[in-house]
């Protein structure tokens, strides 16, 4: 985990000290990038523990689609507590539904991003084409003397996913995201990691991510995304019959909180251990060995079924988590 901690190092030294809607000050840096070849092993922070099956379970709770800090908990990831309860922002939004709800946030727009169509009556041949795609009329209604109707439908955009891998793996349109303009206001937190894009490569039978994200918080953020991108490269591998390889990992705004420098130059003294590997279980079919497209898996996994084998890592060390 040189990499991490090169950058972190580098962010310190070279940053700017910015202040922003948390009330806690950053360094921030703009424009950062890692890249790691999963051959080699995951990449799991070693100079400290990390919080693996708090990572696992946010990653399972957003592959179901999950809105409600409640069931991330029952996931084992506490990290939406604060967001969903102690943020005023999102406690005085009208959209909030009560305890622990967090809104339209990332799971939703993955896995049900809501999609409208407004077309004119007379185009019949577009509304039949949006009819034979799933979509459903909702509305009717008239704009600067024109009729027209709105459709209606729920994108399971990760499902998308894997099936082109499946079906199209040549596609370079293989990709999600978390950013939907329309909602922003609808989430306790506009998503951070917001762009996935997966790159199979049939020759090699290899499988490659791509991570942009907007915002990343290199003391806590970081390992965690760094852990959910790795794992879900890797699940993806595994239903798709392709073998994990590159994870690359773009940040556009890279920053450390100042009540996390402590932390962070401890960390910066200690020597990174080997790149554990990560374990799925046995029950997760492997397309490669069974031949049979399972994608239901996407929604059955559970944090029990990942593990790290070889972790070795330094002391434990805390931080609070800017809100």
């Amino acid at each position: 985990m040189k990499q991490y901690l090169d950058l972190v190092a580098h962010v310190i030294k070279n940053g700017t000290k910015q202040a922003n809607r948390t009330g806690i000050n950053t360094i921030s840096f703009p424009g950062a990038m890692l890249r790691y070849d999963l051959k080699e092993g995951f990449p799991a922070i070693t100079t400290r523990k990390m919080a693996f099956k708090s990572a696992i379970g946010e990653m399972c709770g957003f592959l179901r689609g999950v809105n409600n800090a409640a069931e991330f908990r029952a996931l084992g990831c506490k990290v939406w507590d604060q967001n969903a309860n102690e943020n005023a922002q999102w406690l005085a939004n009208p959209f909030r539904q009560g305890e622990d709800d967090l809104g339209e946030i990332y799971g939703v727009q993955w896995r049900k991003w809501p999609a409208y169509k407004q077309i004119p009556v007379s185009n019949k041949a577009a509304i039949e084409q949006t009819l034979g795609q799933g979509y459903r009329q909702i509305a009717e209604g008239e704009e600067d003397g024109q009729a027209y109707v709105v459709l209606y439908k729920a994108i399971d955009q990760i499902r998308q996913c894997v099936d082109t891998i499946i079906k199209d793996p040549g596609s370079r349109r293989i990709l999600f995201h978390g950013w939907n303009v329309a909602q922003l206001d609808e989430m306790a937190l506009p998503p951070c990691h917001l762009l996935y894009q997966f790159h199979p490569n049939v020759e090699t039978r290899e499988i490659s991510l791509t991570l942009y994200i907007r915002s990343n918080d290199l003391g806590l953020g970081t390992p965690f995304n760094l852990t959910e991108g790795a794992a879900l490269l890797s699940l993806i591998g595994r239903l798709t019959g392709y073998t994990p390889r590159w994870f690359t990992y773009f940040i556009g705004d890279a920053h450390v909180y100042e009540n996390h420098l402590d932390m962070l130059n401890e960390q910066l003294t200690r020597e990174p251990f080997p790149m554990p590997k990560l374990v799925i279980s046995d029950r997760v079919p492997a397309f490669a060995e069974t031949g049979v497209y399972q994608p239901e898996w996407l929604e059955l996994i559970e944090p029990a079924d990942f593990s790290l084998e070889g972790y070795q890592h330094h002391a434990p060390m805390t931080a609070p988590m800017a809100v």
